[in-house]
């Protein structure tokens, strides 16, 4: 922890994801120590020969830095988002990478969708904000499956393998009250409140999952999901067309891939089962998803 400071404010520490690797410096004093608990499991990397990502998270510069205390994202030394509070990095740097990669890693397909894997095959979870994707994602990841990604579900068109973009968490408003309460030992980081989306904290990927980050995984279904507060936990099939359409509406790249896309996604509606979740309680809706993933692989083997 004593050397990431330093490092932050010269050449900076290479975050590699999975997919991507990030490089991020900065002179933000509250950066170290969050980094620290949303990457907790990363290597410590502070020389690299490639990053996709570049960014800074500093103080604004001028009267700015004067008049309040607020942290700004710089990609390319471009100041690309409004400044956050000072206190605040973490967010902010979370949103912003997201950001670049969505807009920069085109030689996957990248669904708004979480991913998990469990017995070498993937679960995408793909779904507009607001649905409970990560609150299903953040759960799942604490009762044995593997985190690929909250935010996205990356596909490689030529091999049709899922690959980590392994970030936190992101948690927001009651959904983390809902985590704690689920499990009190997950490693959450500090919340912070009053952002664009509320209240938000970071529940950081498990040992396990950093190590093997860069285990791809073969497309085993497709879950929609859907909270409900107080509903029955219900489970229905979707057929491959209804699947092909939510996928393709929730890919972030799809229509600037063009055909690859399309033949991507046709590929993959077709050769996973789905179905739509609606839930409110988490137990119950994991115990579906566990009771139907070995007619998953059954399904893969044939």
């Amino acid at each position: 922890m004593h050397r990431i400071p330093g490092a932050l404010q010269v050449a900076g520490l290479w975050l590699d994801v999975g997919n991507a690797i990030l490089r991020v410096q900065g002179d933000s004093p509250h950066l170290p120590a969050q980094l620290q608990s949303a990457y907790r499991h990363f290597p410590f990397v502070d020389q690299a020969a490639w990053a996709d990502v570049h960014c800074r998270l500093d103080p604004p510069r001028g009267l700015r830095r004067w008049l309040k205390a607020q942290v700004v994202f710089l990609s390319d030394g471009v100041s690309i988002f409004s400044p956050f509070p000072a206190n605040a990095p973490l967010p902010l740097f979370e949103w912003g990478c997201n950001w670049l990669l969505g807009h920069r890693m085109h030689d996957r397909l990248l669904f708004h969708a979480g991913a998990l894997e469990r017995d070498g095959h993937a679960l995408l979870l793909p779904a507009t904000p607001g649905s409970g994707k990560s609150t299903l994602t953040a759960a799942l990841s604490l009762r044995g499956w593997r985190l690929l990604s909250d935010e996205f579900g990356v596909l490689d068109p030529d091999t049709g393998l899922v690959h980590a973009m392994l970030k936190p968490v992101a948690l927001k408003n009651a959904s983390i009250d809902v985590i704690r309460a689920f499990e009190p030992t997950a490693s959450l980081g500090p919340s912070f409140p009053k952002t664009r989306k509320g209240t938000v904290t970071h529940l950081a990927a498990s040992a396990d999952a950093v190590a093997r980050r860069h285990e791809a995984a073969r497309p085993g279904a497709v879950v929609l999901p859907r909270w409900e507060a107080g509903s029955s936990t219900r489970f229905k099939r979707v057929d491959p067309d209804g699947a092909f359409a939510a996928l393709a509406f929730n890919a972030f790249n799809y229509q600037l891939l063009g055909e690859t896309g399309f033949d991507a996604v046709v590929r993959l509606a077709r050769q996973c089962p789905a179905w739509e979740l609606v839930y409110s309680n988490l137990d119950d809706a994991i115990a579906t998803l566990d009771r139907t993933w070995p007619q998953v692989l059954e399904a893969a083997a044939r």
